[in-house]
């Protein structure tokens, strides 16, 4: 089995859960050049990095035009570095 290991303070999140078919209200379809880059994605893989905020599995907004897209394993992969992740995404109860 094949694994991407990221180096020099960076992260791999995936990018494969965004819909691959969009649509227009009037039911045009959105080419995947047109659509807009996410900026939430789960961590897959993190270099080795003293005390970080994130771990595998965590879902974060990171920078919008930061980081490299690759297609690893059929997977639409980013690898951004550590420093361009602005914010972790948690899930609270309502008050």
């Amino acid at each position: 089995m094949k694994e991407l290991q990221p180096l020099n303070e960076n992260v791999i999140l995936d990018l494969s859960n965004e819909k691959t078919e969009q649509r227009t209200a009037s039911g045009l379809i959105i080419p995947d050049t047109a659509k807009e880059k996410p900026q939430i994605a789960k961590v897959i893989a993190i270099s080795t990095i003293e005390n970080p905020a994130v771990f595998v599995g965590d879902s974060v907004l990171f920078k919008k035009y930061s980081g490299t897209e690759i297609e690893f394993d059929g997977r639409k992969l980013l690898v951004i570095p550590y420093a361009d992740i602005l914010a972790k995404v948690v899930t609270t109860d309502e008050i």
